[in-house]
């Protein structure tokens, strides 16, 4: 993963974060990092059901959640911020944390609708970085009876231009020149022509 450099530079001093973890030492931590990318303007919740309240009573341009919050949880956050809320609210970039980055919570938070999946312990470079990520983010929104949210195919997709991928095998989403000619039309039928197989 490429770390942040000075020139991915994004102006967080205008924006509106809102931060939600049941546990004050986590809470007041990610609000010290939060400080220290630039943003003035945090509002710090202990519960998901005053952090839905909130939502609706003004904007924010980022949600970060913990998963394990009692009550509703992280993902039932996501799910009826997705689902019961109005555009352009429920389109609200959301980045999940969590504890225990095991596969199935990934997969959970993802089908829920998160934007982004952090585990923690949570480092300032890791953060920025799905930060900027979030920022060029072209990705489509999606919605059907099954799932709300942004298009999980990223990986398909790639990174949004001008990022780096995340994983060795991510490809860029800006095609370069050719380096060889193209092919015929008739190599191209070929390809797709039933052969037969001796055995």
């Amino acid at each position: 993963m490429a770390k942040a450099s000075p020139s991915d530079r994004v102006n967080l001093a205008q924006s509106a974060v809102l931060l939600v973890d049941h546990n004050r030492q986590s809470l007041d931590m990610l609000s010290s990092i939060f400080h220290g990318f630039g943003v003035r303007e945090q509002v710090k919740c202990e519960d998901s059901a005053e952090a839905a309240k909130l939502v609706q009573s003004r904007d924010f341009d980022l949600i970060l959640i913990d998963c394990s919050m009692p009550g509703m949880d992280g993902y039932d956050f996501i799910k009826w911020l997705r689902r019961e809320t109005a555009p352009p609210l429920r389109y609200t970039p959301v980045i999940m944390l969590t504890g225990h980055a095991a596969q199935s919570k990934v997969q959970k938070s993802r089908d829920c609708g998160a934007s982004f999946i952090v585990a923690k312990p949570l480092t300032p470079s890791v953060l920025l970085q799905r930060v900027l990520w979030l920022a060029a983010d072209e990705r489509q929104f999606v919605e059907c009876d099954t799932y709300v949210g942004p298009d999980r195919r990223v990986r398909n997709f790639g990174p949004p231009p001008g990022q780096a991928g995340r994983r060795s095998g991510d490809l860029s989403a800006e095609v370069g020149v050719a380096t060889e000619a193209n092919m015929d039309q008739s190599d191209i039928d070929q390809m797709f022509k039933p052969m037969k197989v001796s055995i």
